[in-house]
């Protein structure tokens, strides 16, 4: 490479590498689900303090208990979210460290052979 070219390549991967930052951020609140009736829950999971890390999968509504402390939340996330803190959407207290829900993709919305062809 010849070095008058060699001044924009190092300019653009540092301009590139300051603005993947902004593109890896922790997505918007609405775009994690939302909070659901006890009721609703087709799923409970405990967490325990041993609990890292929880696998749901995309339409789920689950019961989390941490204890005499319960929430339920509806997994309609945005089509580009496979994890979060769960942190980020629990009552104020529930965990006393990081937890994140992994999410596997709605089956609902993965495609299928009955298009009729």
């Amino acid at each position: 490479m010849k070095p008058k070219f060699l001044f924009p390549v190092v300019i653009g991967l540092a301009f590139s590498a300051g603005v993947l930052p902004s593109f890896a951020a922790a997505p918007r609140i609405d775009l994690l689900g939302s909070p659901a009736a006890p009721s609703a829950a087709t799923r409970t999971i405990v967490i325990t303090p041993a609990t890292k890390y929880v696998n749901v999968t995309g339409g789920d509504i689950v019961r989390f208990v941490a204890g005499d402390k319960s929430f339920t939340w509806a997994f309609n996330v945005g089509v580009n979210v496979w994890s979060f803190e769960l942190n980020r959407v629990a009552p104020p207290g529930f965990f006393d460290k990081p937890v994140t829900a992994y999410i596997a993709p709605d089956p609902r919305y993965l495609g299928g052979s009955d298009w009729g062809m």
